[in-house]
């Protein structure tokens, strides 16, 4: 089996070229956060991931985690990684340092967390939803729950999750019962939650459970839910731990991937109310989980980047160590000689790249909103947030699927044997794409909040940016460069027509849903291809200059050209489902289906 690891060129790269790191260095606040520091703290992460993580990756499929009367232990080896990497100051890296973390900026923090995933999914989980209940504590806590959880939480002493899901709503967020009574200055929590992912595990002292209910006057839907904290173990005035809160892990799922990760079932208030605490204003529960919200989004997009790497890094070492046949290629004696193992090599590698590329210029867009010194610059990236942060989480995602599963093509017959750990990919990515919000959900998200609401404003400006870029590549003398340019403005001008077809057409709300999903992929796979036109633009400046390695900076065109040809030739047929095709969905009556 392969050892991961992490693309440190290629990440480094996209960070400078598509993040702008230096420019993000330059803001106020991360003047000590150097690129040369940048680069230790990567091949730091490095080390880590693929000396201790990695290893436990198979582990945790295998072995999984496991639930007895209430108690979750996890995988062998989990609890111990869990005090080293905490012990090294991994946990707390992208949070505050007025809490404990080091403060380093958003797009430093994915790449990082890009090896957390690559190396092992199920362990980054738990790091990932502490974070965010620190973001939204952070945000809309008290100053007495700031003081009294951020710390340790920052430190990874205790860790965090969501309970947002119960049985009879899934994603209804209006169809929740959960109850919150007030009680003094505190409130008793009862209710059930579902899909609480590290919702009960040994590895911390203590979990501390942000969860959605409503207040007894609390008016109906989304508008009448409030945040509450309920910690595992009830925290005294000196900050030691006190009794068990009134709340149980009555089971944990039995999932097809992710095993090391336990999805556990909650149950507040068996004996009287889970003591509680309010996290902002009464029935703002939801505003406050969308403080959090941006972050989980791009990091479950970050999965979809981190597991179709680890998976074609596999597919990658299978193939050029795999005789069989005679290879068409010359120089090969393996199967990586094999033009159509070349055609899903590239492709993935490729693909990869485009999804890595959005998910750290998204990174960076939070890093200019967050800290920019001009406050019109702040606005924009802000706005160009709102509007990728469902593409990165849907499309990075979405394309992880067919990533993974060409890597168990790559292998043939070995692929679905569970032994070679291609398969394991393909069950983990296949999760990715439904927690934190369906595909569907973030295609109407893209289509209604980010798109209609705003009269399509900030997807024009960037595809004003995307278009110039295109025609100036073009126009170049260099070949690959111009067909480059060629195939993306054309694509520019699809995804500006399908665009177009939804906001003349809001009117027709079934219609627009109905390609919802094709115009979530349309639009990924062309700001894809314009950040591979981007990097291929780069590496060729470079290669100019004889300022890098030459063979990686030619990699980088090759798999640019690669997208333009085998990817972006497929938008015009989601331009054309966008614009009429997906009619053919709402044909059928519900007894034809």
């Amino acid at each position: 089996m392969s050892t991961y690891a992490a693309p440190l060129r290629d990440m480094l790269f996209t960070i400078k070229e598509v993040g702008g790191l230096d420019a993000i260095c330059a803001q106020p606040g991360h003047e000590e956060t150097t690129p040369d520091l940048v680069e230790a703290i990567l091949q730091e992460a490095a080390h880590y991931a693929t000396g201790v993580l990695g290893p436990l990756n198979r582990t945790g499929d295998v072995q999984g985690a496991r639930w007895h009367d209430g108690q979750v232990t996890p995988a062998d080896g989990f609890r111990e990684a869990w005090a080293s990497f905490c012990e090294n100051g991994w946990n707390g890296m992208p949070a505050a340092t007025k809490w404990g973390g080091q403060g380093l900026p958003t797009l430093v923090s994915t790449a990082v967390l890009e090896m957390w995933k690559s190396s092992n999914l199920a362990f980054s989980l738990c790091q990932m939803l502490t974070l965010g209940a620190v973001e939204a504590i952070a945000h809309h806590g008290s100053d007495a729950l700031k003081r009294r959880f951020l710390e340790p939480m920052v430190a990874g002493r205790w860790t965090g999750t969501m309970n947002l899901t119960e049985p009879q709503a899934g994603s209804d967020l209006a169809a929740l019962r959960s109850r919150a009574v007030p009680e003094g200055d505190q409130y008793r929590v009862s209710g059930n939650k579902i899909f609480i992912t590290w919702g009960e595990h040994d590895m911390a002292e203590n979990i501390v459970h942000l969860v959605l209910a409503r207040l007894p006057d609390a008016p109906p839907g989304v508008k009448g839910i409030s945040l509450f904290l309920c910690p595992k173990y009830l925290v005294n005035d000196d900050g030691s731990l006190g009794e068990h809160n009134d709340l149980a892990c009555t089971s944990i799922e039995h999932k097809m991937g992710i095993h090391g990760s336990p999805t556990a079932s909650m149950s507040f208030g068996d004996r009287g109310g889970a003591i509680g605490y309010l996290v902002g204003e009464p029935n703002q529960g939801l505003a406050c989980m969308f403080t959090m919200m941006n972050h989980a989004r791009l990091n479950v997009g970050l999965e979809g980047v981190g597991i179709a790497e680890r998976a074609y890094q596999r597919a990658r070492a299978y193939a050029l160590e795999r005789v069989q046949g005679k290879p068409l290629l010359s120089g090969s004696t393996t199967i990586a000689g094999h033009p159509d193992v070349r055609r899903m090599l590239m492709d993935m590698k490729a693909r990869t790249e485009a999804m890595r590329a959005l998910a750290y210029f998204c990174a960076g867009q939070m890093d200019r909103a967050a800290g920019h010194a001009d406050a019109q610059e702040r606005e924009q990236a802000l706005a160009l947030v709102g509007l990728l942060i469902p593409v990165v989480k849907g499309w990075c995602t979405d394309s992880a699927q067919g990533i993974t599963s060409d890597g168990v093509q790559v292998h043939g017959g070995m692929g679905y044997i569970e032994e070679t750990g291609a398969s394991q990919h393909l069950r983990d990515a296949r999760i990715t794409t439904i927690y934190e919000g369906t595909t569907g959900i973030q295609a109407n998200d893209l289509i209604g909040r980010k798109l209609a609401r705003e009269g399509g404003r900030t997807l024009k400006a960037l595809l004003g940016r995307i278009d110039g870029d295109a025609r100036r590549l073009a126009e170049m003398p260099d070949a690959a460069l111009a067909r480059i340019g060629s195939v993306l403005a054309a694509s520019a001008h699809a995804l500006g027509e399908a665009a177009d077809w939804l906001l003349a057409h809001d009117d027709q709300p079934a219609q627009c849903a109905a390609g919802a999903v094709p115009f979530l992929r349309l639009a990924g796979t062309v700001i894809g291809g314009w950040l591979s036109a981007r990097m291929a633009e780069a590496a060729t400046a470079q290669l100019a200059a004889r300022s890098g390695d030459a063979s990686f900076l030619g990699t980088k065109r090759a798999t640019a050209s690669h997208y333009a040809a085998h990817v972006l030739v497929q938008v015009p047929m989601l331009r054309d489902i966008v614009t009429g095709g997906a009619a053919s969905t709402l044909a059928l009556a519900d007894d034809q289906l």
